[in-house]
């Protein structure tokens, strides 16, 4: 495992278990690997609840709620889906906090966006933090870009939202 996802993990696991406050992710690019940096920490099962892989759209509709509509409307790959996987992992995993990430990693892009293009957003209830990435750097590097920015914004919210906690 990435050295840097290391490091910010264990930063989040202390931010996570000093707040008392729980973590979900809904992935689907990143195909776990955000949820397997932050349970890579001992004690993760402290404040990580679970997370969800919804690579197709049924599951983003089935396990997270997204809905239908918006799918259609929007695509996959968007803001705004971002936001619904996030606001479905709270919601359906009964969590504090959520990290979402959608997007084409490679090698084939969609008609809305080009190989490269990845959302992704963080947040708890009504506080939801979204960032497009774009730029193709070839599939895993992409994957790990996508990760790193997932880990880095919640450490950020984390800090934010407990600055006490800060050593």
């Amino acid at each position: 495992m990435n050295i840097q996802f290391k490091v910010i993990s264990r930063e989040i696991s202390e931010y996570l278990w000093r707040a008392e406050k729980t973590l979900s992710t809904a992935e689907s690019c990143t195909s776990g690997l955000v949820a397997a940096a932050i349970t890579a920490v001992p004690g993760a099962s402290n404040y990580f609840r679970g997370g969800v892989i919804t690579y197709v759209n049924e599951l983003k509709t089935q396990l997270l709620g997204v809905s239908e509509e918006l799918l259609a409307e929007r695509g996959a790959v968007s803001e705004e889906v971002a936001r619904a996987m996030v606001n479905g992992a709270l919601e359906r995993l009964q969590t504090d906090y959520a990290v979402a990430v959608t997007g084409y990693a490679g090698p084939g892009g969609g008609p809305e966006a080009p190989v490269g293009t990845i959302f992704v957003a963080v947040g708890k209830q009504d506080d939801i933090s979204v960032r497009e990435l774009t730029g193709d750097d070839g599939r895993e590097e992409n994957v790990a870009r996508a990760t790193l920015t997932a880990l880095q914004m919640l450490l950020e919210k984390l800090k934010n939202d407990f600055p006490e906690a800060q050593e």
